[in-house]
């Protein structure tokens, strides 16, 4: 849902877009990959994004949750230098790998790598949009549910002045009918509510830009 696939805009485009026009200082995306996920190939080898010219660093992988990014956010961070994580991680996890507590463990795992290598480092956390699975699969709506909660609970028990934490709000009116081209996957106006989400955490919480205009291409 972060990483993209190939022809894709991805929220992070639609994200800068409004930050660009909404936020009057300077920024920019880091991270060691900028690469789109490429269907046919079955892996990260594209960079045909809709719109190429947008700083496209990223840590996202298609297929990598919480429990394949807790061990890299350190050496990223070392590496890249952000001020702020913008974290959209879970779906994966419960649906492969992890049940809602351990996934919930690998985001406490996380925050400790990050705040190590930076102790000052803000995040802000997207809670799992449950996906078309989550609607005919009712223990894995469960857990789903569960997770969500726990991820509440470790962004109360986690955050501290000095390395604030947001758990940010659930994409407001999301529907997987109509914001995923597969019931999973971000299509373009899911892409504008994923960003949105992001954009209105940091607004209402830092006053970081502007809130968020869900037409803005």
């Amino acid at each position: 849902m972060t990483i993209g696939s190939t022809g894709e805009h991805t929220w992070r485009y639609r994200l800068w877009r409004h930050l660009c026009e909404a936020y009057d200082g300077p920024f920019t995306f880091v991270g060691p990959r900028e690469e789109l996920y490429d269907k046919h190939a079955e892996a990260p080898t594209s960079y045909a994004y809709a719109e190429p010219d947008f700083p496209r660093s990223h840590l996202a992988g298609w297929g990598e949750g919480w429990l394949h990014m807790a061990p890299l956010i350190g050496e990223a961070i070392r590496e890249h230098r952000p001020g702020v994580l913008l974290v959209s991680l879970g779906l994966i996890d419960l649906g492969f790998y992890t049940n809602a507590e351990q996934t919930a463990e690998n985001v406490r795992a996380f925050v400790a790598a990050a705040r190590e290598a930076s102790p000052r480092i803000r995040m802000v956390l997207l809670p799992v949009i449950p996906n078309i699975r989550a609607h005919a699969d009712a223990p894995f709506a469960e857990q789903v549910d569960r997770f969500n909660v726990l991820l509440a609970k470790a962004v109360a028990d986690l955050d501290e002045p000095r390395s604030p934490i947001l758990l940010a709000s659930p994409p407001e009116s999301y529907d997987i009918h109509a914001d995923t081209y597969d019931g999973t996957h971000p299509n373009a106006s899911g892409e504008h509510r994923i960003a949105g989400a992001f954009a209105g955490a940091m607004y209402e919480a830092w006053g970081v830009g502007q809130a968020y205009m869900a037409g803005t291409d």
